[in-house]
């Protein structure tokens, strides 16, 4: 299995999924940065909270669910290109075993992207005059709670860029990214998987769903959401993992 992981990490060696993985958070910070220096000033809220809030419910609101959506799609259009997985039939190699190393691959390179938005974010934020320290502690577990919350999105969009190809695997990833608006702040955001990166922002950086800081009184501040998203994202990685691996051992590879 190890040698698959690392045969896999191969494949992305000068790929637009590995640039697109460490070049999107600095792009968000960026963008970030620019557009929070052109808002007038909250007067209830600091420079540098404002700024994190942005950049981290951007992350979570636009990159977690079309970003890993075209992750799989740029993986699996690699596969293709190589020759539609008939390199399968040559090799004494469960197909299952080779999915569960795409996924894993996948799940590194989403890692990656995080603590690249981590490193950005302490850096943008140390950028600012502004007075007090800089939340390290909360912008490390906001970039890692990102991560973990949206591991288990990883077999399902992958999937579906196996199955259906590149434009439906986008539609889902664009419906992913709009039911998980819709959904973190509600009661039944434990529901919807999209909605548990966003939603554990709430109680880490202060941000609503809609981008919005939070009053401190807020109930969407409650930490008890952050364990329970951890563990609905490992248990929806392990069945989402084991399912697509069996739907991808079953199908005729052609």
């Amino acid at each position: 299995m190890i040698r698959l992981i690392a045969a896999e990490r191969l494949k992305y060696r000068r790929s637009f999924a590995r640039r697109l993985a460490l070049g999107a958070p600095l792009f968000f910070a960026l963008y970030g940065a620019v557009v929070r220096f052109l808002l007038p000033e909250d007067g209830t809220n600091g420079v540098r909270e404002v700024l994190l809030a942005m950049i981290f419910n951007w992350w979570t609101v636009l990159f977690v669910p079309f970003g890993v959506a075209l992750l799989g799609v740029l993986a699996e259009n690699r596969e293709r290109k190589a020759g539609r997985y008939r390199g399968l039939l040559a090799n004494p190699v469960h197909p299952a075993k080779l999915w569960l190393s795409r996924i894993v691959v996948l799940g590194y390179y989403q890692f990656m992207a995080s603590v690249v938005l981590i490193a950005v974010a302490i850096a943008a934020a140390g950028l600012i005059p502004a007075g007090g320290g800089i939340p390290l502690a909360a912008i490390t577990e906001a970039g890692l709670l990102a991560w973990l919350s949206s591991f288990g999105l990883a077999p399902v969009h992958l999937y579906a860029a196996f199955r259906f190809g590149t434009l439906p695997a986008l539609a889902l990833g664009t419906a992913g990214m709009i039911a998980g608006v819709v959904a973190a702040p509600e009661p039944y955001w434990i529901a919807v998987p999209w909605s548990w990166p966003i939603r554990l922002m709430a109680p880490v950086i202060g941000v609503h769903p809609n981008g919005v800081m939070l009053p401190l009184d807020d109930p969407l501040r409650d930490a008890a959401a952050i364990p329970a998203g951890i563990l609905a994202s490992m248990l929806f990685l392990v069945l989402t993992s084991a399912l697509t691996a069996a739907l991808f051992a079953r199908r005729e590879v052609r």
